[in-house]
Protein backbone atom coordinates (compact mmCIF):
# COMPACT_ATOMS: atom_id res chain seq x y z
CA UNK A 1 0.00 0.00 0.00
CA UNK A 2 2.80 2.44 0.66
CA UNK A 3 4.43 2.20 -2.51
CA UNK A 4 0.71 2.29 -4.48
CA UNK A 5 0.19 6.16 -2.06
CA UNK A 6 3.31 7.45 -3.48
CA UNK A 7 2.94 6.06 -7.19
CA UNK A 8 -0.33 7.86 -6.57
CA UNK A 9 0.93 11.27 -5.26
CA UNK A 10 3.65 11.17 -8.12
CA UNK A 11 0.48 11.32 -10.66
CA UNK A 12 -0.59 14.75 -8.89
CA UNK A 13 0.55 18.17 -9.25
CA UNK A 14 -1.90 19.38 -7.09
CA UNK A 15 -1.98 18.05 -3.34
CA UNK A 16 -3.86 18.82 -0.37
CA UNK A 17 -3.50 17.66 2.87
CA UNK A 18 -6.21 17.54 5.56
CA UNK A 19 -6.85 16.14 8.93
CA UNK A 20 -9.51 15.97 11.67
CA UNK A 21 -10.93 18.77 13.94
CA UNK A 22 -10.26 19.73 17.04
CA UNK A 23 -6.75 18.60 16.16
CA UNK A 24 -3.75 17.39 18.69
CA UNK A 25 -0.19 16.91 17.55
CA UNK A 26 -0.36 13.86 15.86
CA UNK A 27 -3.07 15.00 13.54
CA UNK A 28 -0.77 18.31 12.67
CA UNK A 29 1.85 16.37 13.05
CA UNK A 30 1.43 14.24 10.18
CA UNK A 31 -0.22 16.65 7.95
CA UNK A 32 2.37 19.01 8.24
CA UNK A 33 5.18 16.18 7.47
CA UNK A 34 3.28 14.75 4.97
CA UNK A 35 3.82 18.13 2.76
CA UNK A 36 8.05 18.26 3.70
CA UNK A 37 7.91 14.18 2.58
CA UNK A 38 6.17 15.22 -0.33
CA UNK A 39 8.06 18.09 -1.04
CA UNK A 40 11.13 16.43 -0.57
CA UNK A 41 10.29 13.78 -3.24
CA UNK A 42 8.90 16.62 -5.73
CA UNK A 43 10.10 19.88 -4.86
CA UNK A 44 7.93 21.64 -7.85
CA UNK A 45 4.10 20.13 -6.59
CA UNK A 46 1.94 22.56 -5.09
CA UNK A 47 1.46 20.91 -1.89
CA UNK A 48 -0.82 22.61 0.61
CA UNK A 49 -2.12 22.45 4.32
CA UNK A 50 -6.09 22.52 5.04
CA UNK A 51 -8.36 23.06 7.21
CA UNK A 52 -8.95 25.70 10.72
CA UNK A 53 -5.63 27.15 12.20
CA UNK A 54 -4.86 25.80 15.96
CA UNK A 55 -2.65 28.60 17.41
CA UNK A 56 -2.00 26.30 20.57
CA UNK A 57 -0.17 23.66 17.74
CA UNK A 58 1.01 26.91 15.37
CA UNK A 59 4.88 25.52 16.70
CA UNK A 60 3.96 22.76 14.09
CA UNK A 61 3.07 24.23 11.45
CA UNK A 62 0.19 27.13 10.09
CA UNK A 63 -2.27 25.97 7.38
CA UNK A 64 -2.55 28.02 4.07
CA UNK A 65 -5.61 29.36 2.75
CA UNK A 66 -6.82 26.81 0.06
CA UNK A 67 -9.28 28.28 -2.48
CA UNK A 68 -11.91 26.30 -3.88
CA UNK A 69 -11.03 26.19 -7.30
CA UNK A 70 -8.04 23.96 -6.56
CA UNK A 71 -10.27 20.86 -4.79
CA UNK A 72 -11.53 19.70 -8.17
CA UNK A 73 -8.16 18.35 -9.97
CA UNK A 74 -6.07 17.66 -6.16
CA UNK A 75 -5.28 14.49 -4.78
CA UNK A 76 -6.55 14.66 -1.38
CA UNK A 77 -4.94 13.06 1.68
CA UNK A 78 -6.28 12.88 4.61
CA UNK A 79 -4.14 11.82 7.87
CA UNK A 80 -5.06 10.70 11.61
CA UNK A 81 -9.23 10.90 10.71
CA UNK A 82 -11.28 7.66 11.25
CA UNK A 83 -14.47 9.10 10.10
CA UNK A 84 -15.70 11.66 7.24
CA UNK A 85 -17.92 13.90 9.37
CA UNK A 86 -14.49 14.83 11.48
CA UNK A 87 -12.35 15.59 8.66
CA UNK A 88 -11.59 19.18 8.82
CA UNK A 89 -12.84 20.82 5.67
CA UNK A 90 -15.87 19.41 4.22
CA UNK A 91 -14.77 20.19 0.62
CA UNK A 92 -12.74 17.25 0.33
CA UNK A 93 -15.69 15.71 -1.20
CA UNK A 94 -14.73 17.99 -4.37
CA UNK A 95 -11.12 16.58 -4.69
CA UNK A 96 -10.37 14.01 -7.37
CA UNK A 97 -9.03 11.70 -5.85
CA UNK A 98 -8.56 10.34 -1.63
CA UNK A 99 -6.21 8.83 0.08
CA UNK A 100 -6.72 7.99 4.29
CA UNK A 101 -3.68 7.71 6.66
CA UNK A 102 -4.63 6.36 9.67
CA UNK A 103 -4.27 4.63 13.12
CA UNK A 104 -7.74 4.46 14.78
CA UNK A 105 -10.38 1.45 14.43
CA UNK A 106 -12.36 1.43 11.37
CA UNK A 107 -15.31 3.24 11.91
CA UNK A 108 -15.61 4.50 8.21
CA UNK A 109 -14.17 2.93 5.15
CA UNK A 110 -13.02 5.73 2.61
CA UNK A 111 -10.46 6.65 0.34
CA UNK A 112 -9.30 5.32 -3.09
CA UNK A 113 -5.93 4.37 -1.20
CA UNK A 114 -6.19 3.50 2.54
CA UNK A 115 -2.95 2.83 4.75
CA UNK A 116 -4.64 2.01 8.49
CA UNK A 117 -2.68 0.41 10.93
CA UNK A 118 -4.67 0.02 14.48
CA UNK A 119 -1.06 -0.99 15.89
CA UNK A 120 0.67 2.02 14.96
CA UNK A 121 0.92 3.99 18.21
CA UNK A 122 0.19 7.10 16.16
CA UNK A 123 -0.12 8.49 12.37
CA UNK A 124 3.23 10.14 12.48
CA UNK A 125 4.87 6.37 13.56
CA UNK A 126 3.19 5.58 9.92
CA UNK A 127 4.72 8.36 8.00
CA UNK A 128 7.91 7.34 9.55
CA UNK A 129 7.10 3.87 7.50
CA UNK A 130 5.76 5.57 4.60
CA UNK A 131 8.88 7.76 4.70
CA UNK A 132 10.95 4.30 4.28
CA UNK A 133 9.59 3.34 1.22
CA UNK A 134 10.03 6.75 -0.13
CA UNK A 135 13.46 6.87 1.15
CA UNK A 136 14.63 4.46 -1.53
CA UNK A 137 13.23 6.67 -4.09
CA UNK A 138 15.50 9.54 -3.18
CA UNK A 139 13.24 11.15 0.39
CA UNK A 140 15.70 12.74 3.01
CA UNK A 141 14.94 12.53 7.08
CA UNK A 142 15.38 16.69 7.20
CA UNK A 143 15.54 18.28 10.92
CA UNK A 144 11.73 19.45 10.07
CA UNK A 145 10.12 16.06 9.27
CA UNK A 146 12.06 14.54 12.26
CA UNK A 147 10.26 17.16 14.71
CA UNK A 148 7.28 16.97 13.18
CA UNK A 149 7.15 13.21 12.88
CA UNK A 150 8.70 13.04 16.74
CA UNK A 151 6.26 15.38 18.31
CA UNK A 152 2.79 13.48 16.85
CA UNK A 153 4.57 10.25 18.03
CA UNK A 154 6.01 11.49 21.55
CA UNK A 155 2.17 12.85 21.92
CA UNK A 156 0.06 10.05 21.29
CA UNK A 157 2.31 7.87 23.22
CA UNK A 158 2.58 10.10 26.50
CA UNK A 159 6.02 10.42 25.90
CA UNK A 160 6.74 6.62 25.52
CA UNK A 161 4.25 5.84 28.38
CA UNK A 162 1.42 4.56 27.13
CA UNK A 163 0.44 0.73 26.47
CA UNK A 164 0.84 1.80 22.71
CA UNK A 165 4.27 1.96 22.75
CA UNK A 166 6.12 -0.81 21.06
CA UNK A 167 9.38 -1.59 19.75
CA UNK A 168 8.68 0.22 16.17
CA UNK A 169 8.03 3.31 18.53
CA UNK A 170 11.38 3.22 19.84
CA UNK A 171 12.47 2.28 16.14
CA UNK A 172 11.20 5.08 14.82
CA UNK A 173 12.25 7.25 17.59
CA UNK A 174 15.56 6.18 17.67
CA UNK A 175 16.26 7.11 13.42
CA UNK A 176 14.38 10.85 14.73
CA UNK A 177 16.05 11.48 17.28
CA UNK A 178 19.49 11.65 14.75
CA UNK A 179 18.75 14.57 13.54
CA UNK A 180 19.30 17.98 14.17
CA UNK A 181 16.18 19.13 16.42
CA UNK A 182 15.68 20.42 19.81
CA UNK A 183 13.55 17.58 22.08
CA UNK A 184 13.71 20.44 24.84
CA UNK A 185 11.71 22.94 22.78
CA UNK A 186 9.29 20.77 21.16
CA UNK A 187 8.68 19.50 24.80
CA UNK A 188 8.16 22.58 26.25
CA UNK A 189 6.00 23.69 23.26
CA UNK A 190 4.01 20.17 23.46
CA UNK A 191 3.36 20.77 27.43
CA UNK A 192 3.95 23.92 28.68
CA UNK A 193 0.70 25.71 30.33
CA UNK A 194 -1.16 29.10 31.48
CA UNK A 195 -1.69 30.27 35.09
CA UNK A 196 -5.50 30.19 33.86
CA UNK A 197 -5.04 26.89 32.96
CA UNK A 198 -3.13 25.69 35.73
CA UNK A 199 -5.64 27.00 38.21
CA UNK A 200 -8.46 25.09 36.37
CA UNK A 201 -6.41 21.46 37.18
CA UNK A 202 -6.42 22.64 40.89
CA UNK A 203 -10.25 22.86 40.39
CA UNK A 204 -10.35 19.40 38.70
CA UNK A 205 -7.97 18.04 41.32
CA UNK A 206 -10.78 18.75 43.85
CA UNK A 207 -13.65 18.73 42.01
CA UNK A 208 -12.83 15.12 40.60
CA UNK A 209 -15.03 12.38 41.36
CA UNK A 210 -13.74 8.58 41.46
CA UNK A 211 -16.45 5.73 42.31
CA UNK A 212 -15.37 2.71 44.22
CA UNK A 213 -15.23 0.90 41.02
CA UNK A 214 -12.35 2.89 39.93
CA UNK A 215 -14.38 5.46 37.50
CA UNK A 216 -13.42 9.42 37.89
CA UNK A 217 -15.37 12.24 35.84
CA UNK A 218 -15.19 15.78 36.40
CA UNK A 219 -18.49 18.08 35.16
CA UNK A 220 -16.83 21.08 33.94
CA UNK A 221 -19.82 23.85 32.74
CA UNK A 222 -19.74 27.20 30.73
CA UNK A 223 -19.52 29.21 33.53
CA UNK A 224 -16.64 27.56 35.35
CA UNK A 225 -14.65 27.62 32.33
CA UNK A 226 -15.88 31.49 31.99
CA UNK A 227 -14.59 31.84 35.96
CA UNK A 228 -11.12 30.12 35.49
CA UNK A 229 -11.08 32.12 31.64
CA UNK A 230 -10.26 28.58 29.93
CA UNK A 231 -11.68 27.70 26.58
CA UNK A 232 -13.72 23.94 25.85
CA UNK A 233 -10.57 23.58 23.34
CA UNK A 234 -8.24 24.06 26.41
CA UNK A 235 -9.70 21.77 28.93
CA UNK A 236 -7.84 19.07 26.23
CA UNK A 237 -4.35 20.10 28.03
CA UNK A 238 -5.74 18.27 31.29
CA UNK A 239 -7.45 15.63 30.33
CA UNK A 240 -4.91 13.40 32.67
CA UNK A 241 -4.27 15.38 35.81
CA UNK A 242 -5.68 12.68 38.01
CA UNK A 243 -4.60 9.85 35.91
CA UNK A 244 -1.64 8.52 38.38
CA UNK A 245 -4.35 7.85 41.07
CA UNK A 246 -4.23 4.58 42.59
CA UNK A 247 -6.81 2.27 41.50
CA UNK A 248 -8.82 4.33 38.45
CA UNK A 249 -9.76 2.43 35.85
CA UNK A 250 -11.32 4.58 33.35
CA UNK A 251 -11.83 8.11 33.61
CA UNK A 252 -14.09 10.53 32.08
CA UNK A 253 -14.18 14.64 31.37
CA UNK A 254 -17.68 16.54 30.57
CA UNK A 255 -16.98 19.99 29.21
CA UNK A 256 -20.01 22.07 28.03
CA UNK A 257 -19.09 24.06 24.45
CA UNK A 258 -22.28 25.86 23.47
CA UNK A 259 -24.99 23.52 23.01
CA UNK A 260 -23.31 20.50 23.41
CA UNK A 261 -20.75 18.88 26.02
CA UNK A 262 -17.71 17.39 24.76
CA UNK A 263 -16.92 13.77 26.27
CA UNK A 264 -13.01 13.23 26.84
CA UNK A 265 -12.74 9.35 27.73
CA UNK A 266 -9.61 8.03 29.08
CA UNK A 267 -9.25 4.29 30.36
CA UNK A 268 -6.40 2.00 31.66
CA UNK A 269 -8.70 -1.05 31.22
CA UNK A 270 -11.93 -1.41 29.99
CA UNK A 271 -11.95 -0.42 25.97
CA UNK A 272 -14.38 3.12 25.63
CA UNK A 273 -14.15 3.48 22.06
CA UNK A 274 -17.16 1.93 21.26
CA UNK A 275 -19.01 3.05 24.27
CA UNK A 276 -17.58 6.33 22.29
CA UNK A 277 -19.54 5.06 19.05
CA UNK A 278 -22.73 4.90 20.99
CA UNK A 279 -22.18 8.58 21.99
CA UNK A 280 -21.86 10.21 18.46
CA UNK A 281 -17.81 9.75 18.49
CA UNK A 282 -14.92 7.42 18.81
CA UNK A 283 -11.74 6.64 18.70
CA UNK A 284 -9.11 4.50 20.62
CA UNK A 285 -9.68 1.70 22.93
CA UNK A 286 -8.07 3.54 25.70
CA UNK A 287 -8.69 7.02 24.71
CA UNK A 288 -11.75 8.29 22.95
CA UNK A 289 -14.02 11.11 22.34
CA UNK A 290 -17.80 11.59 22.00
CA UNK A 291 -20.70 14.09 22.14
CA UNK A 292 -24.03 14.60 24.44
CA UNK A 293 -26.41 17.19 24.17
CA UNK A 294 -27.64 17.40 28.22
CA UNK A 295 -25.91 16.31 31.46
CA UNK A 296 -28.78 13.72 32.27
CA UNK A 297 -27.10 12.43 28.88
CA UNK A 298 -24.00 12.55 30.29
CA UNK A 299 -25.05 11.35 33.42
CA UNK A 300 -26.27 7.77 31.32
CA UNK A 301 -23.20 7.47 29.63
CA UNK A 302 -21.46 8.37 33.05
CA UNK A 303 -23.66 4.74 34.18
CA UNK A 304 -22.48 3.33 31.75
CA UNK A 305 -18.85 3.80 31.95
CA UNK A 306 -19.26 2.83 35.60
CA UNK A 307 -20.55 -0.52 34.76
CA UNK A 308 -17.63 -1.42 32.83
CA UNK A 309 -15.09 -0.54 35.24
CA UNK A 310 -17.29 -2.98 37.81
CA UNK A 311 -17.19 -5.93 35.08
CA UNK A 312 -13.67 -5.04 34.59
CA UNK A 313 -10.91 -7.48 36.57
Amino acid sequence: MKKNILEKIKDFETIIILRHVRPDPDAVGSQAAMKVLINSLYPEKAVYLGGENESSLAFLAEMDAVPDHLFSEALIIVCDTANRARIDDQRYEYGKELIKIDHHPIVDEFGTLALIDEQASSTCELLFELFLEAEKEGAELSAELARLLYAGIAADTGRFRFSNTSERTFLAAARLVKEDFSREELYNELYKTSLPLMRLEGYVLSHAEISEAGTGHIFLSKETLEEFQVSPQETSLIINTFSALEGLKAWVFFVEEGDLIRVRLRSKGPKIHKLAETYRGGGHPMASGATVYSWEEAEQLLTELKKMCQSSA
